[in-house]
Parts: C-alpha cells; sequence; structure tokens
C-alpha cells in the first residue's frame, strides 16, 4: 500500500485529465485551483516525471500523462460501479445513445417492453451516429454499427448483422409485371443508387452491369428514409429486412429474394468494461440479448 500515491492526488489527476482545465477540476472537486495543481506537484514527484505540458491559457497531458489516465479514470469506474452494486441500488436513469436506424426500426418500438419489466430504470434515447466517448461521456451504452467488436476496454454484444436486400412496393415491382428474377431490378428506379450496397448485392446475386451512371441521383442515407421513400413506391432501395419484417409482413414492402449480402458490417451494444455489473447496465444487457435473438435467429451463420 506505501507505493500507491495519495488518493486526493490522483483524484486530481483523473479531473484535471479529463477536463484538460485546473479551473474546471477544482470547481468539480470543490478545490480551490493553487490545491488541485498542488495535488498535480505531488502526483508528479511521486511518478517522477510531467504529467501535463502547460502551455498559455492551455495544457495537455504529457506521454507519461497519456499513458496513465485511461487506466486512471478506468479505475474510478471500477470503484463508482463496485460501491453502486455493493449498496444494491439502481441507478434511476439509463442513458441510451443509438443510430437512428436501430434507434427508429427497432428500439423505439420495443423499449416500452423494457420500461415494463424494469419500473424503476427511467430511459433516455439519443439517436446519433456520432463517435462517443463511453468513458467520460453521459451516456450508459451505445448501439452503434460497426465492422468488428471494439477493444480497448469496450464490452459488446452483437444485436444483428448488417446484411442486406433488396426491397421495393409491390406496385412498383408490378410496373414491370413483377420481379422474379434479379435483373429484372436493373429495369426500375434505385434509391441510393451509388450506395456501395447496390454492387455488392447484384455481384453476390450474379448480376453484372449494374451502374448508377444516368440514374437520378440522390443521398436519403439512413435506412428508415429509405424504407419510407421505398414503400411509397419511389424506388429499390438496398435494406436490412429485420428491420422491416413488420412492413414485409403487411405488404407494405416486398422482399423479392431471400439472398442476403454482407460487408461485414453489424450493430453492437457497447459499454464499457469499468461498467459491465452496473445494475442498469446488466438489466438493460441481458434484456436486449434476449429481445433481438429472433433477429438473430433470421440470418445466416
Amino acid at each position: 500500500m506505501s507505493s500507491l500515491p495519495p488518493l486526493t492526488a490522483v483524484r486530481a489527476f483523473e479531473a484535471v485529465a479529463r477536463h484538460l482545465s485546473f479551473t474546471k477540476a477544482a470547481a468539480e472537486l470543490g478545490m480551490t485551483q493553487a490545491a488541485v495543481s498542488y495535488q498535480i506537484k505531488i502526483l508528479e514527484e511521486r511518478v517522477g516525471a510531467p504529467l501535463f505540458l502547460r502551455k498559455p491559457r492551455q495544457i495537455s497531458l504529457s506521454e507519461t500523462g497519456t499513458r496513465l489516465a485511461p487506466d486512471v479514470s478506468a479505475a474510478f469506474d471500477t470503484l463508482r460501479s463496485a460501491f453502486a452494486t455493493s449498496r444494491g441500488q439502481v441507478d434511476g436513469l439509463l442513458s441510451i445513445t443509438s443510430v437512428p436506424t436501430f434507434a427508429s426500426q427497432w428500439l423505439a418500438q420495443n423499449l416500452g417492453l423494457f420500461q415494463i419489466a424494469h419500473p424503476d430504470i427511467a430511459v433516455r434515447l439519443d439517436s446519433s451516429s456520432d463517435l462517443r466517448d463511453m468513458v467520460h461521456d453521459e451516456f450508459d451504452v451505445a448501439i452503434r454499427t460497426l465492422p468488428a467488436p471494439p477493444g480497448g476496454g469496450m464490452v459488446s454484444h452483437l444485436l444483428i448483422k448488417a446484411d442486406f436486400s433488396p426491397l421495393l412496393s409491390p406496385g412498383l415491382a408490378e410496373s414491370i409485371g413483377g420481379v422474379s428474377k434479379p435483373d429484372d431490378l436493373l429495369r426500375l428506379p434505385v434509391l441510393d443508387p451509388e450506395d456501395e450496397w447496390l454492387d455488392q448485392w447484384f455481384a453476390a446475386a450474379g448480376v453484372p452491369g449494374y451502374t448508377a451512371l444516368g440514374r437520378p441521383k440522390s443521398s436519403l442515407g439512413l435506412q428508415n428514409l429509405l424504407g419510407t421513400a421505398a414503400m411509397a413506391g419511389r424506388g429499390v432501395a438496398m435494406l436490412t429486412p429485420g428491420f422491416f419484417r413488420d412492413e414485409i409482413t403487411s405488404g407494405r414492402l416486398l422482399q423479392p429474394f431471400n439472398l442476403l449480402a454482407t460487408d461485414g458490417r453489424a450493430y453492437y451494444l457497447v459499454y464499457p468494461e469499468s461498467r459491465r455489473n452496473a445494475p442498469k447496465i446488466r438489466a438493460f444487457r441481458d434484456w436486449m440479448i434476449s429481445a433481438t435473438a429472433p433477429l438473430r435467429a433470421e440470418q445466416p451463420e
């Protein structure tokens, strides 16, 4: 234990490293700026190297500080989670950030079931594709589209692979007498014609010659917008069928072929390793894995 530096100094370092500001760290810790500077000096003497590079009107982490900050931050998060768990208390608010497609096409429709099962947990949902610093940000969990499970102290759970297939309105299909083979789609208008998923699906279907040249340009980007346009008969959209199961079942959208293509990306539930035992995160994780199981069951291995 004698080799450990004073906890007050470590707390000061974690706060200054997070804010990159002695003033903001002092306000958070209820200390004077001079006191925070003194604690950092104590820690730097113990470490034997500068932890911050002091510049006019700004500071930055030194090489030593950069190596030390993630472990110190993770340690404090682990302590917070441990005390919350030992008290047997569930934080009353779960903050979720999700990519718009998953938020609109699945989560918004099903999140009420989680709240029925856990009425003591209020939920705040943010719909955004922005990358987040999940260690320091205000969100507890994130749902993101990723090419592979993330590392760097993050825990991830596969929710659904971002496989894709062409969907269109039945009326648009009937406008050319029906769609019975993949190259029939080349005779129809296509939404977001420069979408790389189109090239990949037609290649998987063995249909050469797809090109965006000569097609009206559009860029809706988000699957929920593309799905709405497809239901309106505006064109063929390359979508993840699992997100549109109700629309397909009701006949608002047609999936003419079972062939699914993939670019290797998938939707993951992500949160910091240091918070994996937080009761509210554990409750949401277990519910999400169970609730999304039917989505995964419909997809090929």
